[in-house]
């Protein structure tokens, strides 16, 4: 069985497992940001574990397209306590950041994954995650959140994106990282047409076939705005129904804003294939 070393857990892969995201961001594409409210993003968090979460992704930066990026304090002023509040508790806690500073206090205050939508690119990062025992999360981006959506061009999605990963693969190997702390992410969303999107979705199989857990994040996106004609407050049923297509396609972690709603999806799916307890 499949396992990923995350921090002071070993999480079993023999089942999809849920990602709920929580914001501390007051700039949040979905309108769900917590911003600095210690509270209320607690309360978030201690809903989507009771609602079927298996891992916390904590964010205090927007990476939503046009985001201006925040500082290294402001950043770490919303994340830190948050993790520290969390981390002994009964789930891993995540942290969606680029910044090395913010990568290292994280792990420090207890957090067990890493999740970089920039896939450990900026000076430092390798260093910063290299001896801790955190899961890494390797995301694509083509650009940065600021330009992402204003030009993107592929010849190849699915061959472009998948070899950008592999290499990004290599480069934390090389740096000693072990592979059973490596998730990787074809970054729906980021640097991508409706098209790109939607072809990545089809190959979510061939990213899965390099043997690395894959995670995929669509939930309340624009693709599915798209296809719905409905706003991102309304996107709840689509963004369940694209977990579990991603699911089915061998996704091991999807990464959601509706937790209640994608467990029921998959705990169904589970029931009718005969894959046993959702839990």
């Amino acid at each position: 069985m499949q396992t990923l070393l995350c921090g002071r857990f070993r999480l079993a892969l023999d089942r999809p497992l849920i990602m709920a995201i929580v914001n501390a961001t007051p700039d949040s594409f979905s309108g769900d940001g917590a911003g600095r409210d210690l509270d209320a993003a607690l309360r978030r968090a201690e809903a989507a574990v009771a609602e079927g979460a298996d891992i916390l992704d904590l964010g205090g930066e927007s990476s939503r397209p046009g985001a201006e990026p925040v500082s290294e304090q402001e950043e770490l002023d919303r994340v830190i306590p948050l993790v520290e509040r969390l981390a002994a508790g009964p789930v891993p806690v995540s942290v969606d950041t680029v910044k090395p500073a913010v990568m290292r206090a994280a792990i420090a205050a207890g957090a067990s994954l890493i999740n970089d939508i920039n896939a450990f690119r900026a000076p430092g990062a390798v260093e910063a995650v290299r001896e801790a025992d955190a899961a890494l999360c390797l995301m694509h981006m083509q650009g940065e959140p600021r330009s992402m959506q204003a030009d993107p061009h592929y010849d190849d999605v699915v061959a472009e994106v998948a070899a950008f990963l592999d290499d990004r693969v290599a480069v934390l190997r090389a740096a000693g990282i072990a592979e059973e702390r490596l998730i990787i992410d074809p970054g729906f969303g980021f640097g991508k047409t409706h098209e790109h999107n939607l072809a990545l979705m089809r190959a979510t199989d061939r990213f899965v076939a390099g043997g690395l857990p894959v995670l995929i994040g669509v939930s309340r996106k624009s693709m599915l705005g798209k296809i719905t004609g409905r706003p991102v407050d309304e996107r709840v049923v689509a963004s369940a129904v694209a977990a579990l297509l991603a699911v089915q396609r061998g996704a091991h972690i999807v990464r959601v804003h509706d937790v209640g709603a994608t467990h029921d999806a998959l705990a169904v799916w589970r029931a009718v294939e005969g894959h046993g307890n959702p839990r």
